[in-house]
């Protein structure tokens, strides 16, 4: 028995994608790697030693294997991911100059995004502390509209945490975009995103324009990363942020999912109505620390908890 076992379960839904990540920066020699940002959450809150659940489609193939033997090593509970023989779904990632991340995605007829309210896991008979989801599952359809009226089920039981993680390569159409993310708003307390997200969203607004529309609308927390320059936080009670942690960056593959982890975290153990005040500054801080630690690695490496005390 692992010793986060006896915790309620955190559930995690979404890819695990296979990043293929270039061995230098500008360069075209790429190696596998497990990606995807609901897997990299799920890995990090494993790391934190809280009880995670992956709930998606894994491919029995090679990269398939890949990915279940990572999240596996990592502690992650795969008793509620289908397995199935279709193939993985991939990113090819570029990077630039900087260390920033961009990814051509090949994800139709995948075994990753085959969600089905038939195998997906009844909420009411195991009742989870929290479900975090996002990225490329909000999106790749039939599958998409399934995990949404599941997910519909699961908010009846417990806090839904979003993060959209805008994929502009996969939908390019920003008013159909906005419109998926309105809807997955809708049902969720927690709504974490990047600035990126937001200019390439909604351009026309400002960060507190975008986050005072989704307070309004019911979302209790609304986190805003801004890279290096730290985190922002938005509820009812006003702005609370925290600077970014200073590091020599070798990728940015994975820091906001571990931002997303780390807000998990703070949710089931503080509970989403005490998220204000210094206790959000308190957790904003650990996630800008764990980001960090994130980006010192290549790829998606987030922190275990001793490494944060």
């Amino acid at each position: 028995m692992s010793p986060n076992a006896n915790e309620k379960p955190i559930w995690i839904a979404g890819e695990a994608l296979i990043d293929l990540i270039p061995t230098e920066r500008m360069g075209e020699n790429r190696v596998p790697i497990v990606g995807g940002g609901p897997a990299n959450s799920a890995r990090a809150l494993s790391r934190l030693g809280m009880n995670a659940y992956f709930i998606d489609g894994i491919s029995t193939s090679e990269y398939g294997e890949m990915a279940k033997q990572v999240l596996l090593e990592d502690g992650v509970n795969l008793d509620h991911a289908n397995f199935t023989d279709a193939p993985a779904g991939t990113a090819k990632v570029s990077l630039d100059a900087n260390g920033g991340a961009s990814y051509i995605f090949t994800l139709e007829g995948t075994a990753t995004f085959n969600f089905d309210r038939s195998w997906l896991p009844k909420p009411s008979e195991n009742i989870p502390a929290a479900l975090l989801l996002g990225t490329l599952g909000l999106l790749v359809e039939p599958g998409a509209s399934e995990l949404f009226e599941w997910t519909k089920g699961v908010a009846k039981f417990a806090p839904i945490i979003l993060d959209p993680n805008i994929r502009s390569s996969v939908i390019s159409d920003r008013a159909k975009y906005q419109a998926i993310v309105d809807k997955w708003v809708a049902i969720s307390q927690v709504v974490k995103v990047s600035e990126d997200d937001i200019a390439w969203l909604y351009p026309d607004l400002t960060q507190e324009g975008v986050a005072q529309m989704w307070l309004s609308q019911g979302v209790a927390l609304v986190v805003i990363t801004l890279g290096a320059n730290g985190i922002r936080a938005f509820t009812s009670r006003g702005e609370v942020s925290t600077p970014g942690v200073k590091v020599e960056v070798v990728d940015t593959v994975g820091a906001g999912d571990t931002v997303g982890a780390v807000l998990v975290e703070g949710v089931v153990k503080h509970g989403l109505e005490n998220l204000h005040g210094e206790l959000l500054r308190t957790v904003l801080a650990r996630a800008a620390a764990a980001a960090a630690i994130t980006c010192s690695r290549a790829g998606a490496q987030p922190p275990f908890a001793h490494e944060l005390q």
